[in-house]
């Protein structure tokens, strides 16, 4: 590992690449992106043509959806945080990119993750989502708990029958769960309008506005079709307008004491629900969504002497404190927590970062400084820069206790959440405020998971920007009671 750059003396070099014939240049940039290249090797053949981690490039989707898809490029450790640095960067309108869904998807506001912290609402909303993650941090563990045993008890259940069990259908309805009981007063998604299909109205309300980032890799659709459908012209709001009204009248009814906070701190009630409805559905649940399977992959598919380690950790942590899985129990899992952060690090589930320059600035990478101006578009490559060789060693591999001892050093450079691994979340900054959450409750599904079992297989294929994973096997627990 090195330490990175001096950031002192180096070179002033022109920023490489080019965005190629107007129109038609975008285009065939979103064509080699989705289709003809992959994600992946779109950002390594230009890191290998242009001998630099900062290049210019263009993002999709393009035309028609995006009037400006040219972008400045970074994709290694050192110039990533100048994304995060809000005193020289602009976060307005770009939390998606380069372009915005409608605010009809948000009914008709521009909500937090929209806002630049410049702007005065921003802090007020931020400040009302630290507020209450404060107020609700006792019921995180008891909760969370309580949803994961009754998720094993169905993964059984389904094994039992079909003798495998698809984890991301179970985890998509139990994490939506999980997130509308903590916020709605313990109220189930069942017993409101959402009824039964509660996370699948979320995905339907979300896809639309990942879609123009997104390919579903379907073999037996032609890419036209699909670049027509998904990546030409947004998806309108009408055709998720009730899934997303049943959802918004959900949350409107039931979460109480948390509108009458919004409406002290000055904001009407319709906004601020508004504002909860996305931070719920899209920050929180999409990192559930998506995360968790991640998780699982790396730590199934890393075998069985892992999981001796990780559950004799876990168990030893949780018989100090009685047999009970207490937040200081989770606080002396070093490995489990080593093992959540490597994989935050080789797949964070927040792929993009996107700004747009204040000022003129000059960046640095490892080896040269880089001039961008005033209004380009910043874009941050993530998976790319938390795996930076300069940075990690063997950076494609797997390796759970790289952040365990001296190497919890490294952490800074897991920017998984929008900022430095190390930083806490502020009301001025935009870093996402469900990080700590994320962290604590992934401990507590390993813990729960080797508090259960001794090991497990699965199956894994790829899907969007994550993984589906199926339980193949699970071995009860033999050692410990």
């Amino acid at each position: 590992m090195s330490s990175g750059s001096s950031q002192k003396n180096l070179p002033l070099r022109e920023i490489p690449g080019g965005y190629g014939l107007p129109f038609f240049g975008p285009i065939k940039d979103r064509y080699d992106f989705f289709y003809n290249l992959g994600i992946d090797e779109y950002f390594r053949t230009r890191m290998e043509k242009y001998k630099s981690t900062v290049f210019r490039c263009n993002m999709p989707p393009g035309p028609f959806m995006a009037k400006d898809s040219k972008v400045i490029a970074l994709v290694d450790a050192v110039s990533f945080p100048i994304l995060f640095d809000v005193s020289k960067v602009e976060k307005r309108d770009i939390f998606q990119g380069t372009y915005m869904a409608s605010t009809k998807f948000t009914g008709g506001y521009r909500v937090c993750s929209f806002l630049d912290p410049s702007e005065p609402k921003h802090a007020i909303l931020k400040g009302l989502f630290i507020s209450t993650m404060a107020k609700l941090h006792n019921r995180f563990l008891p909760l969370f708990s309580s949803i994961a045993d009754d998720m094993f008890a169905q993964i059984e259940d389904e094994m039992s029958k079909k003798g495998e069990s698809n984890y991301n259908d179970i985890n998509d309805v139990k994490a939506f769960e999980f997130l509308f009981r903590l916020y709605c007063n313990d109220v189930k998604p069942s017993d409101t309008k959402l009824g039964t299909g509660a996370a699948k109205s979320v995905t339907t309300w979300l896809l639309p506005q990942i879609a123009p980032v997104t390919s579903f890799g379907f073999s037996w659709l032609p890419n036209f079709v699909e670049d027509l459908l998904m990546h030409t012209f947004p998806i309108p709001f009408f055709l998720v307008k009730c899934k997303y009204n049943k959802m918004y009248d959900a949350f409107y009814h039931n979460l109480g004491p948390l509108l009458d906070d919004a409406e002290k701190a000055g904001l009407k009630r319709d906004e601020a629900c508004h504002n909860f409805v996305f931070f719920v559905c899209f920050n929180s649940y999409a990192a559930f969504k998506f995360f968790l399977p991640e998780l699982l992959k790396h730590v199934g598919s890393a075998g069985e002497a892992l999981h001796r380690q990780l559950a004799a950790e876990i168990r030893g942590a949780v018989e100090l404190e009685g047999g009970k899985i207490t937040l200081n129990a989770l606080n002396n899992m070093p490995l489990t927590e080593s093992a959540i952060w490597e994989a935050l690090r080789i797949e964070p589930p927040i792929r993009y970062q996107y700004a747009k320059a204040k000022q003129d600035i000059t960046i640095q990478s490892h080896d040269a400084s880089y001039l961008i101006k005033k209004g380009e578009t910043i874009f941050g490559f993530q998976p790319f820069a938390t795996k930076d060789p300069k940075i990690f060693e063997n950076p494609e591999t797997y390796i759970p206790d790289r952040f365990v001892g001296d190497g919890k050093k490294l952490i800074q450079y897991v920017y998984w959440s929008n900022a430095k691994g190390t930083d806490i979340p502020g009301a001025n900054d935009k870093q996402c405020l469900g990080r700590e959450m994320i962290i604590l409750l992934s401990r507590l599904f390993l813990a729960k998971l080797f508090l259960r079992y001794d090991t497990f297989t699965v199956e894994v294929s790829k899907y969007l920007f994550s993984y589906t994973v199926t339980f193949k096997s699970l071995t009860k627990v033999t050692s410990f009671a």
